[in-house]
C-alpha cells in the first residue's frame, strides 16, 4: 500500500535516486494492522529479507520493526541486509559512515531510550530536526521530524559512487517532534 507523499515532501516522487530512498518511498503510508491482527505486507517483509534470525524474531507487527522496513528497503535496492536488522542500533555497523553531516538517503540511527534505538532514511533536515522516512513511525511508514540531539549516527553505502543528487537538503519544518517511534 503506498499513499501520496504529504505536500511538504511531494518532490520525494520526483527524486531521481538513491535507490534506498526510491524503494522506501514505494512503501510509504503502509500501517500496522489494527488491535491484535498484522498487516500481511510487514509480516511478509520478514520472510522476503531471508534472515533467519530475522524471521523467528519477528513474530507480529507490534513487534519493532523500523529496522525490518530498513532491511526491505536494502534488500530490494539491491544492497546488502543487515542480518542484525531488527535492532536498530545494529545499522551502525552497517555500510561507510556518513561523512560530516548527513545527506539525502543516508541511514540514519538514533537513540530510543537509554538502549533501544530507531533507524530510518534522511530526506532532510530543519535547524532542530532530521526528517527522516522511516517504518514503525507511528505503526506506519512515514516521514517524521527526529530531533537532532538523538541522532547516533549515520551510514551511506554506495558501491559505485553516490548519486548526483545526494545532498543535504534544508526544509522548513512541519509538524511537531517525534518522541517515541515504536
Amino acid at each position: 500500500m503506498s499513499l501520496k507523499l504529504p505536500a511538504a515532501y511531494a518532490w520525494l516522487a520526483r527524486e531521481p535516486a538513491p535507490r534506498m530512498l526510491l524503494e522506501g518511498i514505494k512503501t510509504f503510508g503502509t500501517l500496522e494492522g489494527p488491535g491484535a491482527e498484522d498487516n500481511p505486507v510487514i509480516m511478509g517483509w520478514a520472510a522476503e529479507v531471508g534472515v533467519p534470525a530475522i524471521e523467528d524474531a519477528f513474530t507480529a507487527d507490534a513487534v519493532p520493526w523500523c529496522g525490518l522496513w530498513m532491511a526491505v528497503v536494502a534488500k530490494r535496492a539491491g544492497k546488502p541486509v543487515n542480518a542484525n536488522a531488527l535492532w536498530a542500533r545494529s545499522w551502525l555497523r552497517w555500510g561507510d559512515k556518513a561523512p560530516a553531516d548527513p545527506q539525502l538517503g543516508d541511514v540514519l540511527i538514533f537513540r530510543r531510550g537509554k538502549t533501544s534505538g530507531h533507524v530510518g532514511l534522511y530526506v532532510g533536515e530543519d535547524a532542530d530536526a532530521f526528517h527522516v522516512l522511516g517504518g514503525n513511525q507511528g505503526d506506519a511508514v512515514s516521514i517524521v521530524r527526529i530531533d537532532r540531539d538523538r541522532l547516533l549516527g549515520a551510514r551511506r553505502i554506495y558501491t559505485i559512487a553516490a548519486p548526483a543528487n545526494v545532498r543535504r537538503v534544508m526544509l522548513k519544518p512541519a509538524g511537531g517532534l517525534s518522541g517515541n517511534e515504536a
